[in-house]
């Protein structure tokens, strides 16, 4: 719909056709380009009208049919997640959250994105529930009473894997729009920010809470922490979901401006780490832990820029944050480079294991996907492209990770054994 209201600006009648047909998408589509169009007197009138229908109390916003789906959904989650202290399961909670936890939070949030999308036909709904159905089989017949490599590998990787399966479901079943991909991505950076505010919110009250049975003699920082602490961790991303969907304007214009302050943050402090590892002379190639950390942070990189990608289309500014992610792009293509050929050494000393074979493969994705990217940066910045070239690129590779996602979780453990 964002495409179709800015090609409309000059025609008042499409635009009231499209906000009658469908309210809540037009504005939520209309805050998260407003940035893009706030020169225009269209958008400035469409900006007066949609803030004066907003309610001035808050409250009066939530339907009470809203309330109390959101609040089935996260009783549900806070369930599930409590299995282990309510049944006895005959192995230990760190089993449990290692193979179920992913598949609690994003069956929540499935749920949740199934609602908002009105999803009835059975079709669609027999696949949803064959898509959790079958790795939560899959992953809980793995052996409890020890853990291999690959194992492990498939418990890391299953986050993944229900991640883009609630995408999936998250873009109505048309994962195949790579508009709708990069709408994903974005939501997922949006639902990030509220999260963390939710929990620096839970955070003090948790605090406050315990405090204040404290001054009475009452010790509750275990039981607070083991349910109410774990089952508010799980279930909120349903409700800061909820938020970004009722209220789009809370984070339409705070996650751009996040992206254009950490990108430069990052980009010095990459370049600071990499003048430090020469000075100090650490080693990655004899030093696993450092190689681990090493990964850890590379792909946190690609994550940010990813995200930074694409919130970077929807602001004024964009050249100066299209150098940035030009100039991150390749230091952090010098640091895969670096960290693929002490991979390349290990392989060579040690020979392959799992865990070699799955970080050399990864590291190789990453190289590959931030090479693409820079590519599309180069054009933007030199050849006066346009951004969405970029968001293409990004959109078109994810089916890629996908791939390699589903050979380590269901693939590792029968090529390398359970042992």
């Amino acid at each position: 719909m964002s495409d179709t209201i800015k090609s409309h600006l000059s025609n008042p009648e499409m635009l009231e056709k499209l906000f009658r047909n469908d309210r809540k998408a037009f504005k939520s589509e209309f805050d998260r380009i407003y940035p893009e169009i706030e020169t225009t007197e269209a958008a400035k009138f469409w900006k007066a009208r949609l803030d004066a229908e907003n309610k001035p109390d808050i409250i009066k916003t939530f339907a009470l049919s809203e309330i109390a789906t959101v609040g089935a959904l996260c009783i549900l989650v806070a369930f599930l997640i409590k299995i282990p202290s309510l049944f006895n399961l005959g192995y230990s909670d760190e089993i449990f959250y290692m193979k179920n936890a992913a598949l609690i939070v994003f069956s929540g949030l499935t749920l949740y994105a199934m609602w908002i999308n009105k999803v009835t036909l059975k079709g669609q709904i027999i696949m949803t529930v064959m898509a959790f159905l079958i790795p939560a089989v899959y992953i809980n017949l793995l052996p409890s009473d020890h853990a291999s490599d690959s194992m492990n590998l498939a418990y890391i990787h299953l986050p993944f894997l229900m991640w883009f399966i609630f995408g999936f479901v998250y873009t109505g079943y048309d994962f195949r729009n790579l508009s709708k991909r990069i709408d994903f991505i974005r939501f997922n950076g949006d639902m990030a920010i509220i999260y963390a505010l939710i929990a620096i919110a839970g955070g003090i009250l948790t605090a406050i809470t315990i405090n204040l049975f404290g001054s009475i003699g009452l010790r509750i920082e275990k039981f607070y922490s083991e349910y109410i602490v774990v089952a508010g961790a799980a279930a909120a991303p349903v409700v800061a979901g909820f938020l970004i969907q009722k209220f789009p304007s809370l984070v339409s214009r705070t996650a751009p401006l996040l992206a254009a302050i950490f990108s430069p943050l990052v980009l010095l402090t990459l370049v600071i780490f990499l003048i430090t590892i020469a000075v100090t002379g650490k080693d990655p190639y004899n030093d696993r832990d450092f190689l681990l950390i090493f990964n850890i942070m590379l792909l946190g990189v690609m994550v940010i820029i990813i995200f930074s990608v694409s919130e970077t289309s929807v602001i004024k500014n964009q050249k100066f944050n299209a150098g940035v992610l030009l100039a991150l792009s390749l230091v952090t293509i010098i640091i895969d480079l670096i960290a693929l050929s002490a991979i390349f050494y290990r392989l060579g000393e040690y020979g392959l294991t799992p865990n070699r074979l799955a970080v050399l493969v990864s590291n190789i994705l990453v190289l590959i996907n931030l090479a693409l990217i820079m590519a599309d940066l180069f054009r933007i910045n030199f050849q006066k492209r346009e951004f969405r070239i970029v968001e293409t690129t990004v959109s078109k590779y994810l089916p890629v990770y996908l791939i390699w996602i589903l050979i380590v979780v269901f693939a590792f453990p029968a090529v390398f054994g359970l042992n």
